[in-house]
Parts: structure tokens; C-alpha cells; sequence
């Protein structure tokens, strides 16, 4: 018998707004230790995905510089590039950014009947740590690779995956 989603999901779902600031979502991961969160907006329909990596990859872009055009500039047209660069990034720190400046507005998600293998399928060819799950288009749970490690060490689990080949 094939394992299907709706047997090993996550059923509740910790969502954030898409009004939170990075930072309160960044607390609210770490709080609730986990990597990533819905993102709904204000009717609470989930609109996207944020995560530390969105945040990790927010603030490198926001201190890293274009080497390239340095390449091109003067050691005086460096020197006031980098104080312009800091002046912005101060004033940029000033205004708080929002989960939706940062969320990935696409969201993945299968049927609670759809069988782990297709899932893990999914999951590695997007390159996903998560995926939502689906019935009737409303998401009921979500399936991480924790969730896809329950199948490992699980050992009825294992079986019946293994014989569904």
C-alpha cells in the first residue's frame, strides 16, 4: 500500500503575515524553530513562502558590492561609491522591510493523496525543503524533510514504501 502525503504532513501550519518585518519574522522562526512559514496576506490566503535563506539572502545583497563597476572607477570614485553605499544601507536600516519584500510568492503544493515518492520527487528536483498539501485547494498541512524522514525511521513505513517500486 503506497504512503501518501496526508500520512505523514504536518497538519498545523504556523503562517505569518505579509505585513511582519523581517526581523519579527526572523524571532518567529528561531521561537518556533523552524526554517520557514507561509506567507499570507490580509484576507489570510497563502500568497508565498519566507525563510531564513530569503533572509540570509536579503542581507547579502544588501552589504555586497558590485565589484565589476570598481573595477572601472578611480581610487576617488571608489572611496565616494563606498561612503554612498553606507549612507544608503544606514538609511535602508532605518526603514523596516517586510516579509512580503522578501517572500517567495510561489507556492508549491501536492494532494493529501499524492504518494511520498512523487513528493520526494518533487522536492529534489526544485531543490525544496518543504511542500504544502492540498485538499479541495485548501492547504491542510505541510510536508518538510522532517516529515520525509519519518519514513525512514519508521520501519512499516519504509516497507511500504519500498514495495510500491
Amino acid at each position: 500500500m503506497t504512503v501518501l502525503a496526508h500520512e505523514i504532513m504536518t497538519p498545523s501550519i504556523k503562517a505569518v503575515p505579509q505585513s511582519w518585518t523581517m526581523d519579527r519574522l526572523a524571532r518567529f522562526l528561531n521561537d518556533n524553530e523552524i526554517t520557514g512559514s507561509p506567507v499570507t496576506d490580509e484576507s489570510g490566503e497563502i500568497i508565498g513562502i519566507a525563510t531564513l535563506k530569503d533572509i540570509a539572502e536579503f542581507r547579502w545583497n544588501a552589504k555586497r558590492s558590485n565589484t565589476n563597476t570598481a573595477d572601472e572607477l578611480t581610487a576617488e570614485e571608489q572611496q565616494e561609491a563606498r561612503r554612498l553605499r553606507m549612507v544608503l544601507f544606514e538609511e535602508m536600516g532605518k526603514v523596516p522591510v517586510e516579509v512580503r519584500d522578501i517572500m517567495t510568492p510561489i507556492v508549491l503544493s501536492v494532494d493529501e493523496t499524492t504518494p511520498v515518492r512523487d513528493i520526494a520527487n518533487i522536492m529534489m528536483k526544485e531543490h525544496l525543503h518543504r511542500i504544502f498539501v492540498t485538499k479541495d485547494t485548501r492547504i491542510t498541512g505541510i510536508v518538510t524533510t522532517y516529515d520525509m524522514l519519518k519514513i525512514v525511521s519508521n520501519e512499516e513505513l519504509t516497507k511500504r514504501c519500498a514495495s510500491n517500486s
